[in-house]
């Protein structure tokens, strides 16, 4: 078999393979948030009974939302801690316990550079955990608890 016939063989091995193979799921981001760094933290003043005040109360988040100043600053000293690549706009400094759950606003323990497009994937999720800790059909507990498994799982 000649080197010719050889490299052809492996350039449609190579194709064969890279067709077949599946491309992967945007349901996951590049990397997730690390334990250590990003851990989550509650805001204390967010209770399962209070929820109708707080995080069931619409427009509630604007009022704790943190400065993009602080955010954006922080975003860029978490980006080299991750050791993430990139610039800036490829990221959203996001709270690990999201806002409309209960999340620190300010804590940097509840805030990481999730990347997008996974940052606007997890604003779907965050919204429906909270429409379920609002409709009764799951805790702010089970509910934090699930955003957290996710975002340090899977991004």
């Amino acid at each position: 078999m000649s080197l010719r016939t050889l490299l052809v063989a492996a350039a449609v091995l190579l194709l064969a393979v890279a067709y077949f193979k599946p491309t992967g799921s945007t349901s996951k981001g590049p990397y997730h948030a690390d334990y250590a760094r990003t851990p989550g933290v509650v805001n204390p003043d967010v209770t399962q009974a209070n929820i109708a005040a707080t995080i069931c109360k619409h427009g509630w988040t604007r009022t704790i939302r943190p400065p993009t100043d602080y955010t954006n600053a922080l975003k860029l000293r978490q980006m080299r801690e991750y050791g993430v690549t990139g610039t800036p706009s490829q990221y959203q400094e996001d709270h690990l316990i999201s806002l409309e759950l209960g999340g620190h606003p300010t804590d940097v323990r509840n805030l990481w550079p999730e990347p997008y497009p996974r940052a606007a994937e997890m604003d779907s999720i965050e919204n429906d955990l909270n429409a379920k800790v609002c409709g009764g059909d799951l805790s702010l507990d089970a509910a934090q608890r699930k955003e957290s498994e996710i975002k340090h799982t899977d991004g």
